[in-house]
């Protein structure tokens, strides 16, 4: 498939210093349509997502040694549809396939470890995509933010996550970052929407406001995670995440095109078929 026709290379943060102004959280790259147009086109791609992810679970089954793991980093300010994403995109797969972890706040078991220690933990066995709501970048992003923790050592973070993500691409593991860029005045349309439908009320957590409040440090924050981690080998995405329905989309197409790009076959018989037929026919 020509660059050309791949969702991928029009979302990908360009290596180098990153400006996020430059990104409109409203644009739509490589989608024609309209917001009419996004649920049969998101239809139209179930069935290939549907078909790629049971090879990869099937070599997972037959060759688990060898077989390849994807996992999908989702990272984003509150409200930016982390949820959305597992509901509307990881729900058209097979769940025995995927393996999701939403990260909160370190309990006091994971805070005696390594930060990355409870990361390692929830990786994607082979053969599974791996879904993880918030990540890894938590620890260079709210440990930054609200100074969790002394300045030399968050900004030591950067080299360890991408040395760690080197060995997980190495070892097979397709690493997808997607940042969901969100603007200001949206969430705060989307909080002010939770306070107004008490159908809602659950979603709406009173923290929200307080991590709002530093948004400039927030996105400061996003900005140097996306500048350095960004390597060729596991490159930061970011899916402009005002429109839903866009956000939803792009990240179908990403997870197809990189499942393709792994040219899965089905596995071989491990017996005898035409045996087995007899056996059946005789039963």
């Amino acid at each position: 498939m020509a660059d050309g026709d791949r969702l991928g290379p029009l979302l990908r943060v360009p290596q180098g210093e990153v400006d996020l102004t430059r990104f409109d959280p409203r644009a739509t790259p490589g989608f024609a349509g309209s917001k009419t147009d996004a649920p049969a086109a998101i239809a139209a791609l179930s069935p290939e997502l549907g078909e790629l992810q049971e090879r990869l679970f099937a070599a997972g089954r037959a060759e688990p040694e060898r077989a390849r793991r994807i996992l999908l980093v989702l990272q984003g300010m509150d409200t930016s549809g982390k949820g959305g994403v597992l509901r509307h995109v990881i729900g058209l797969m097979d769940p025995q396939g995927t393996s999701i972890k939403a990260f909160k706040a370190p309990t006091e078991e994971e805070l005696q470890h390594h930060f990355l220690w409870r990361i390692e933990r929830e990786l994607p066995q082979p053969g599974m995509i791996g879904i993880f709501d918030r990540s890894q970048y938590e620890d260079v992003l709210v440990a930054r933010v609200n100074q969790l923790v002394p300045e030399h050592v968050w900004s030591a973070r950067y080299d360890e996550i991408n040395s760690w993500e080197a060995d997980l691409v190495t070892s097979g593991t397709v690493v997808i970052k997607c940042f969901l860029h969100l603007s200001k005045d949206e969430q705060k349309a989307r909080l002010a929407e939770r306070l107004e439908d008490p159908t809602k009320y659950w979603k709406y957590n009173p923290g929200d406001l307080d991590a709002r409040a530093r948004w400039d440090d927030y996105t400061t924050a996003y900005t140097d995670a996306l500048h350095y981690c960004n390597p060729d080998t596991a490159p930061w995405y970011v899916i402009p995440a005002d429109r839903k329905w866009y956000r939803n989309w792009a990240i179908t197409r990403l997870l197809i095109e990189h499942l393709r790009e792994l040219d899965l076959g089905w596995p071989a018989a491990d017996f005898d078929v035409a045996e087995e037929q007899r056996r059946l026919a005789a039963s």
